[in-house]
């Protein structure tokens, strides 16, 4: 976490555009403390573009007093874009600022959505994993994940077991069923996040059924020459249909993993997936280790191309983790959800209406985020000096989750304590008013009345 944000509590750090709202900067310790007799200047410097009424030209500073050891700034923060709250000590020879203080504001569609991390693609030791699917749930909770699946090759049951593991246990992790799904004669690898039903256990109860299905969709791709390419598309759509009627997400995973000597699946199955999309999100980036960077720079190309030939294109990023202790790939990749709340339906409905992006954190590299522009932009700014806060509280979450597991009971009533966390520091730093939890974030937005050290800019 940065300086600035450790020392001080800061909020909100997201604003609603168009709005006055009041911002609050309280000294977290006393060796950081405001001096009550001094007045301060504060000036907000929008990052993309200035009001009207500054010409182009710096903002004025606006002089602010503290009041019961903090300061509150008052401000119409304009546009969505990212701001600069600077304070100055006018008194120090010094000119720099006392205070640099990063905020956000963003539009009316966006603002009070939850932004909420979770991986959508991960395994257990039930197939090529190295842990429980408790364990790995716990242990999504610990690294700052709000949601997660467990999707194990050709398993439904693991997932649900994950969520067994903690029945009856009040903690603030949204644990979803699902699996991957690996169809007779198909190479391409499908997830059903969050369907109610396993799709693998229906293709594998009537098997004829299936094939029959698979006929008669290919049917309907008569202007396909290859029938390899029809059959394998037409498998696809069968499976992404059953997933939609289950309630669940179908993403589209991994379609340049190298494998061998080719990628799997090949180009034609890719390309008329692409074409037909009957699939409702696309696994940009995850899977890949440091040795195979090249998949998900083809991914994240693909992509942009597609967006290029119009539409929208609704995305996830995964870790596709086989292990969560001394492993690549858990936490290197994830998916951040606006979503309007802590749900299942909230999720996949936020997905599949693109109000999510995908985001690579590889240990020592610069985190990049990927999607449409202005989710981007938000993005980055929560990851830098929001996200690292809301880690903190679901990392002891997790740890608790982890002692659960092994035994200690006490954890279970010490979950229930911490219960709700989440929820009201989105409500506190975002005015987030979705789920459980919810306590009133401080901040007064204009008409309501505020104190003697209130000062507007």
């Amino acid at each position: 976490m940065k300086t600035t944000n450790r020392y001080f509590d800061i909020y909100p750090r997201v604003a609603a555009a168009g709005q006055r709202t009041t911002i609050v900067v309280r000294p977290r310790f006393s060796h950081v403390g405001l001096d009550p007799d001094k007045t301060y200047e504060a000036r907000c410097l929008p990052a993309e573009y200035y009001p009207a009424d500054s010409h182009g030209g710096t903002p004025e500073p606006v002089r602010v007093k503290p009041g019961d050891g903090q300061l509150e700034i008052s401000h119409a923060f304009q546009g969505e874009q990212e701001h600069l709250l600077e304070i100055v000590d006018p008194s120090r020879s010094d000119s720099t600022p006392l205070l640099r203080i990063r905020l956000y504001s963003v539009d009316g569609d966006l603002y009070g959505c939850l932004p909420l991390k979770g991986d959508l693609h991960i395994h257990s030791d039930h197939s090529d994993g190295k842990e429980s699917p408790g364990f790995v749930a716990a242990s999504c909770r610990r690294i700052g994940l709000d949601f997660m699946a467990l999707t194990d090759h050709g398993k439904y049951a693991p997932s649900v077991q994950a969520q067994e593991a903690f029945a009856g246990l009040e903690h603030d992790l949204l644990i979803c069923r699902g699996e991957e799904i690996h169809p007779p004669d198909n190479p391409v690898h499908m997830v059903n996040f969050g369907g109610s039903f396993s799709v693998n256990e229906r293709i594998a109860v009537d098997p004829a059924a299936y094939r029959s299905a698979v006929r008669d969709r290919a049917g309907q791709f008569a202007e396909i020459p290859d029938a390899a390419v029809r059959d394998q598309l037409a498998s696809c759509c069968w499976v992404f249909d059953q997933i939609r009627s289950g309630g669940g997400l179908g993403i589209f995973c991994h379609p340049y993993w190298h494998v061998s000597w080719g990628y799997t699946p090949a180009a034609p199955v890719t390309n008329a997936l692409f074409a037909s999309r009957p699939w409702d999100a696309y696994e940009v980036v995850g899977g890949y280790g440091r040795d195979a960077v090249d998949s998900n720079t083809l991914q994240i190309a693909r992509y942009h191309e597609e967006r290029m030939r119009g539409g929208r294109l609704p995305i996830v990023g995964v870790s596709d983790a086989h292990g969560c202790e001394n492993s690549d790939l858990f936490g290197w990749y994830f998916t951040l959800v606006f979503a309007d709340a802590p749900t299942q339906e909230a999720v996949i409905g936020a997905i599949k209406d693109c109000r999510s992006v995908a985001v690579e954190a590889i240990p020592g590299e610069a985190v990049r985020v990927y999607g449409p522009l202005r989710l981007v932009q938000y993005a980055l700014f929560l990851l830098g000096e929001v996200i690292p806060a809301h880690d903190e509280i679901c990392q002891q979450d997790g740890l608790l989750m982890l002692e659960f597991l092994g035994g200690r009971q006490e954890a279970s009533r010490e979950l229930a304590i911490r219960r709700g966390r989440t929820a009201a520091f989105w409500s506190r730093y975002a005015g987030c008013r979705s789920g459980a939890g919810h306590t009133d974030c401080g901040h007064r937005l204009a008409g309501d009345r505020g104190s003697d050290s209130g000062t507007s800019t």
